[in-house]
C-alpha cells in the first residue's frame, strides 16, 4: 500500500513539473523592452537623478522667498549690567525673558538668484535627457542580448538536427558492419561523430542559457523566474535596403538625447558666467524684526510687560563689493574656460556619433554581403550533404567523407545564422539612429 502511495505521489509530482515547464512564459522582444524600461535599475537611478534635479530647481525658486525665524531666551544677571529689555544701567540681580521674530529677504543679489533658477532649469532638462539616454542604452543592450539569444536558440535547432542525422548514420553503419560491408573504423568514425554532435548540442544549450541569464539581468528578473523568448518567423529573411549614411547621421544628431544634453551644457556654463559676474554687483536685503520681553527690574506683571515692551524694526542692508583679492575675476575667467570646453564637447560627441553611425552602416553592408555568401554556401553544402548521404546509402562513400560533408553543412548553417542576426542587429541600429522603433 505504501509503495502504491509513493508511486501516486511521484507521478503527480512529475506531472506537476511537466505542467510548470509547459507554462513557462515566452517573452516577445516588445514585452522585454517594456518590462526593462519599467524595472531596470540603471533607468531607475537616472529617474532618481532627474527627480533630484527638479527638487533643486524648486529649491532655487524658493530662495526668492523671505527667511523667517523665531527666538526666545531666558537670562539671569548679577552686578552691574545693562538691562536687555529696558536698556537701563542697573546694579542688581535681574532675570529677563525675551521673545522675537526675525525676517529677511534679498531684494537684489546681482541677478544671481534669477540666473541660478535658469541654470537649474537647464540642469533639470538636461537630466531628463540623460534619463532618455539611459532608456536608449538599455534598448540597445536588450536588442543585442535578445538577438544573441535568438542566434543561440536557432543554434540548438541546428545541433539537434545534426545529432539526429548522425544517430541515423550510426544505425546504418552498425547494420553495414554486421553485414560485413564496412570496416570497424568506419563504424567508430560514425560513433565518434555522434558523440561530437552530442557535445555540440550540449554546448549550444549552455550558450542559450547564458544568453537567457544576460537577458534576465537586463530585465531585473529574480533568479527563480522561468524565462524563455519567442523566436520570430524570419526563416525567409531578406536584408533590407540600406539608408543613406549621411541622412542617418543627421537624423541621429536631431534625436539622440545625449547630443541635446551636451548642447544644453553650453547654456549651463554660460549661466555660471552670469552668476560669477553677479559678484561684481551690490546686494540689497530687507530685514525686519518683532520682539518683546520681561525684566524683573520693572514693577509690572509678566503679561503687562509683554504688551508694553513690544518693539519693531525694519531696515535695508546694502553691500557693495570693492575688493576680494581678485576672487570674482578668477571665477569669471574659469567660467569662460568652461564655456569653451563645453563647445569642444559638442564637437567631440558629433565625431563619436558619426563614428557609431558609420560603423553600424559599414557593418550592415558587410553583413549583408556575408549573408548572401553564407546563404549560397549553406544551400550548396546542403545539396552536397544530401548527395553524400545518397552515396553513403549506396556504399559509394566512406563514413569519414560523410562526416566531413556533414560538418561542412553544419558550419555553413551556423555561418548563415550568424550573418543573418548580425545583419538584423546593424540594420536595427541604423533604424534606431534615425529615430525609428526597434522591431524584431
Amino acid at each position: 500500500m505504501k509503495q502504491f502511495l509513493y508511486t501516486i505521489c511521484f507521478t503527480l509530482g512529475s506531472l506537476s513539473l511537466i505542467a510548470q515547464e509547459s507554462q513557462v512564459k515566452q517573452w516577445t522582444f516588445q514585452e522585454c523592452l517594456e518590462y526593462a524600461i519599467e524595472h531596470n535599475i540603471t533607468i531607475k537611478n537616472a529617474a532618481y537623478t532627474t527627480e533630484t534635479a527638479n527638487v533643486t530647481l524648486q529649491q532655487s525658486k524658493d530662495s526668492r522667498l523671505p527667511t523667517v525665524s523665531a527666538n526666545a531666551s531666558q537670562g539671569f544677571k548679577n552686578g552691574q549690567s545693562i538691562d536687555p529689555i529696558t536698556s537701563d544701567f542697573v546694579d542688581e540681580q535681574i532675570n529677563t525673558t525675551s521673545f522675537g521674530i526675525n525676517a529677511s529677504v534679498n531684494l537684489f543679489q546681482g541677478n544671481q538668484i534669477k540666473n541660478k533658477i535658469k541654470q537649474n532649469k537647464l540642469l533639470a532638462d538636461q537630466n531628463s535627457l540623460y534619463l532618455e539616454e539611459a532608456k536608449n542604452s538599455i534598448k540597445l543592450s536588450l536588442t543585442q542580448a535578445y538577438l544573441q539569444a535568438l542566434y543561440a536558440k536557432e543554434g540548438i535547432a541546428v545541433a539537434e538536427k545534426t545529432l539526429e542525422a548522425s544517430t541515423k548514420e550510426v544505425e546504418q553503419a552498425k547494420a553495414r558492419l554486421d553485414a560485413g560491408s564496412i570496416a570497424m573504423q568506419d563504424y567508430t568514425d560514425a560513433i565518434s561523430q555522434e558523440a561530437t554532435n552530442k557535445y555540440s548540442l550540449i554546448e549550444a544549450k549552455n550558450n542559450y542559457e547564458q544568453q537567457i541569464i544576460a537577458l534576465k539581468q537586463l530585465l531585473e528578473l529574480e533568479p527563480e523566474v522561468e524565462f524563455d523568448i519567442v523566436a520570430p518567423n524570419n526563416e525567409t529573411y531578406t536584408a533590407p535596403i540600406l539608408p543613406n549614411k549621411i541622412t542617418v547621421y543627421e537624423a541621429a544628431l536631431g534625436m539622440l538625447p545625449e547630443y541635446e544634453a551636451v548642447k544644453l551644457n553650453v547654456d549651463v556654463t554660460e549661466k555660471d558666467l552670469d552668476i560669477a559676474k553677479g559678484n561684481y554687483l551690490p546686494t540689497l536685503a530687507l530685514t525686519g524684526s518683532f520682539g518683546t520681553g520681561y525684566t524683573s527690574t520693572q514693577n509690572m506683571s509678566f503679561s503687562n510687560q509683554l504688551d508694553g515692551n513690544l518693539n519693531q524694526t525694519l531696515g535695508l542692508s546694502l553691500t557693495i563689493p570693492i575688493f576680494n583679492s581678485f576672487q570674482t575675476k578668477a571665477e569669471v575667467q574659469k567660467a569662460k574656460i568652461a564655456i569653451d570646453q563645453s563647445k569642444l564637447e559638442i564637437i567631440s560627441l558629433q565625431k563619436e556619433i558619426y563614428k557609431n553611425v558609420a560603423t553600424a552602416y559599414q557593418n550592415a553592408l558587410s553583413s549583408q554581403e556575408q549573408l548572401e555568401a553564407a546563404k549560397s554556401a549553406s544551400k550548396a553544402a546542403e545539396e552536397s550533404y544530401k548527395l553524400a548521404q545518397k552515396k553513403y546509402d549506396l556504399g559509394a562513400l566512406s563514413t569519414t567523407d560523410l562526416v566531413v560533408s556533414q560538418n561542412t553543412f553544419t558550419n555553413a548553417q551556423l555561418n548563415y545564422l550568424q550573418a543573418k542576426y548580425l545583419n538584423i542587429l546593424y540594420n536595427q541600429l541604423l533604424q534606431f539612429y534615425q529615430g525609428n522603433a526597434i522591431t524584431l
